[in-house]
């Protein structure tokens, strides 16, 4: 009787919730489409960072701040071309001003205070307000005396109780932050990064931070780098707070083949159909590079360079509500056609290592077929056609559906189609840059247990195509307009967020009372802007 009574609740509380979504949705959409504009210009800059000598003991306040100087001065140079060509916007990098490689003591004499953004600040129009800010007031007249966004990624630093044993040793947490300074200078945003990857000089929040900010060009959300992996903050600033562009700073070393930032960013932002400004750190030694500005529908414009230590300026036009876009892709039920069929042939299938993870791959024998390659209750299905393959090319289809990685993490369902390194089918998933074998045809999907899935198609010397690959409404990641450039991988990389391990994964938000709170909030924040409209 108990159970029959909680189950009767959930799903009653799951129904209301559903209908508060819609509601919220409804009166969001129209509240920003009456009073915004169509599009506007977005600016990406990818730098290379002027590092620091290694050190293991603090340099001094000022050799901290000469350095941070030396990289804003590129900064504003940046910053300067891209409001000429008239961008409203511009994001940099992770670690622009300073690097990577710290401890905390060594870290501490680059932080700076970052209020919360309600308290109503122009670092430029009043520079003492918080104590001694220089970065933040440089940052804050750029904006204002250039008169665009500017989204720049700083060390937080916030005192607490060194009594108290959370407090860390030194009486102070410290964060990994990105800062917004609105067209006139003010302090608008505030995101302290969650999900830290081998960051010991920074602290993880208390919880993930949901932070977005409205202008008369869209709704924007932010987060950092790693945090693009997973469910908090990522998708719930796309599916709960409703926004049509996020901002991700970064310091990105590409991982082939799943994982360049190029490959991946534009495939989550068709994913989540949603518009994604990247900004990428430029280090060839440490395979950091790849930036653009991807809409929900294709990439708009990207770079990757591994030739030269160059920074690169990203401008394009970006669609201010994509989802009234008439580009804007429909829903994907990424499991339908999958589940629909029956398995096509399995053939002969070994292992493989893509990134430490174990996939069962099969080969593709001759130049067309329909193949499947299963793990688990993970069934591939590949149907492709090339124009005629290469003698000394190996590609292999691959499923792997677990835990991913040495962390184990993050639950990971994937299907991809791949080029092996060489003939030796035990290279099959180790990195690969070059391809010849050009296919007329391909067709992939999966039985995924997911609904975020992110289409991926790399190309020979690790380019996109825009506009030659579409996902169907079924789940069918297929190719457009016949023959293109020689393929590396196409893959479809799902994100089984419920599976991940919740120790080191971070929260994973549940569809119940904390869900009803925001709904609840987001209908009275957006109702009465309606109304006055």
């Amino acid at each position: 009787m108990i159970q029959e009574t909680v189950s009767r609740n959930y799903w009653t509380l799951t129904m209301i919730i559903s209908s508060l979504k819609t509601s919220v949705a409804v009166l969001a959409f129209i509240g920003l489409h009456v009073s915004a504009l169509d599009s506007f210009i977005a600016a990406v800059y990818e730098h290379t960072v002027i590092l620091p000598n290694k050190t293991e003991t603090p340099v001094s306040q000022d050799d901290a701040l000469f350095l941070m100087n030396k990289n804003i001065d590129v900064l504003e140079r940046a910053i300067k071309q891209a409001a000429k060509q008239n961008a409203q916007i511009i994001v940099t990098p992770e670690d622009s001003l300073y690097g990577w490689t710290f401890t905390r003591e060594t870290i501490f004499p680059y932080l700076e205070d970052v209020p919360d953004p309600q308290v109503d600040w122009n670092p430029c129009q009043d520079p003492h307000r918080f104590g001694h800010t220089p970065v933040q007031t440089r940052l804050s007249c750029l904006a204002k005396n250039n008169s665009i966004y500017v989204l720049a990624n700083i060390g937080d630093k916030k005192p607490c109780n060194s009594h108290k044993s959370v407090c860390p040793p030194n009486g102070y947490y410290q964060y990994n932050t990105n800062v917004v300074y609105d067209s006139e200078g003010k302090l608008v945003a505030r995101y302290h990064k969650y999900h830290l990857y081998s960051e010991l000089q920074f602290d993880v929040p208390e919880k993930p931070e949901l932070v977005t900010f409205n202008t008369t060009f869209g709704r924007f959300g932010i987060f950092t780098c790693f945090d693009i992996l997973f469910h908090d903050p990522a998708v719930n600033l796309v599916e709960d707070f409703l926004v049509d562009t996020i901002l991700l700073p970064t310091a990105w070393m590409n991982v082939l083949p799943l994982l360049t930032a190029i490959e991946f960013h534009s495939a989550w932002a068709m994913g989540m159909r949603v518009n994604l400004l990247v900004a990428n750190a430029h280090n060839v030694n440490l395979n950091m590079t790849g930036s653009g500005i991807y809409a929900p529908h294709a990439p708009k414009i990207y770079h990757y360079d591994m030739e030269t230590d160059l920074g690169k300026l990203l401008l394009s036009k970006v669609d201010t509500h994509p989802r009234i876009s008439p580009v804007y892709p429909p829903a994907v039920n990424w499991r339908a056609y999958a589940t629909s069929i029956n398995p096509f042939p399995v053939q002969d299938t070994f292992r493989g290592f893509v990134s430490r993870d174990e996939f069962n791959f099969t080969e593709l024998f001759g130049n067309s077929g329909n193949i499947t390659v299963c793990q688990k209750e993970l069934c591939c299905h590949l149907s492709y056609r090339m124009l005629g393959k290469e003698k000394n090319e190996v590609y292999v289809l691959g499923a792997f559906t677990g835990l991913h990685g040495r962390r184990k993490s993050e639950y990971w369902q994937v299907c991809v189609m791949l080029k092996c390194r060489t003939m030796d089918l035990t290279t099959c998933g180790q990195s690969v840059e070059t391809a010849l074998t050009r296919f007329e045809m391909f067709s992939l999907s999966g039985t995924f247990g997911t609904e975020y899935v992110f289409p991926e198609v790399l190309h020979t010397k690790i380019h996109l195509s825009p506009g030659r690959f579409e996902c169907l409404k079924d789940g069918r990641l297929v190719n457009k307009n016949g023959s293109f450039e020689p393929i590396l991988t196409v893959s479809l990389f799902g994100r089984w967020y419920m599976k991940d391990s919740l120790s080191t994964s971070g929260e994973i938000r549940s569809p119940t009372v904390t869900y009803l709170l925001i709904s609840i909030s987001l209908i009275i924040v957006v109702l009465p802007s309606i109304v006055m409209v």
